[in-house]
């Protein structure tokens, strides 16, 4: 038997990677049935001061997010 592999929630495992098409399906299944709300977006009003270091080197490559 493998070993269990961590994913994004620390308080759930599994023996096997989940494939993203699984993944998206399974995320679509629970907006459904969830009556689809609408969930709102961060408006990044209140950067953090690493998030703002982030930007300002992103715009200094010449990039912009």
């Amino acid at each position: 038997m493998t070993e269990p592999v961590t994913l994004a929630s620390p308080t759930f495992t599994t023996n096997r990677p989940i494939p993203l098409a699984e993944f998206a399906a399974d995320i679509e299944r629970r907006r459904r049935e969830a009556g689809e709300p609408d969930v709102p977006r961060n408006s990044g009003a209140r950067p953090t001061p690493s998030k703002r270091a982030l930007l300002a080197a992103i715009e200094k490559a010449g990039g912009r997010w």
